[in-house]
């Protein structure tokens, strides 16, 4: 049965994606888990997407957030010949015209997904995913900050009361945004 493998995966850069025949999934399935692969669940699946910082659908990338604000550099070019966006992206470049970042946060305790992010009593970005690890004991999200607001080690408040540092996710620390040299 042909199956293709590639480098990589949708999570990060270790490991590997296998792409084949929905037919043949079953037994490949089968053949990984006897050779000790381990099998992983959604809600793990969740945990690490966020924990590695990867944007996900009606939760990081909405109407309300754009790609670059997302972090996702290495997903635009502008270069290439018209697609949708193509203008918004460029002026934002230009211009310098991207006003938040999506960053992870370690936070002291649970938190709700759409929990604002203040620092000194003032509202500056949102709590888009959350995820426990360890039993509960390690809290972590994905956050929307304006870039003026906070960056890598500020400490900001998360909802009411709970604390939260801002780092950063292996994901976005490997975009790489253009240079602003002009073109040759």
């Amino acid at each position: 049965m042909p199956i293709t493998v590639g480098m990589g995966n949708v999570i990060s850069e270790e490991g590997f994606s296998l792409l084949m025949s929905p037919a043949a999934a079953g037994s490949v399935w089968k053949t990984l888990l006897s050779q000790g692969a381990g099998p992983m669940g959604s809600k793990a699946w969740e945990t690490l997407r966020i924990i590695q910082g990867r944007p996900a659908p009606s939760k990081e990338l909405t109407n309300e957030f754009n790609v670059l604000e997302a972090g996702l550099w290495n997903s635009v070019s502008l270069n290439k010949g018209c697609y949708k966006g193509q203008e918004t992206v460029s002026r934002l470049v230009t211009y310098d015209g991207v006003k938040q970042k999506l960053w992870g946060i370690h936070l002291s305790s649970p938190a709700e997904p759409g929990s604002p992010i203040t620092v000194d009593g003032k509202k500056v970005g949102k709590l888009t995913s959350y995820a426990a690890r360890r039993k509960q004991s390690v809290h972590f999200g994905l956050v929307y900050i304006k870039k003026k607001a906070a960056s890598k080690g500020d400490t900001v408040t998360v909802g009411d009361n709970i604390a939260g540092t801002v780092v950063e996710v292996p994901i976005l620390a490997r975009q790489c945004p253009p240079s602003k040299s002009p073109n040759p």
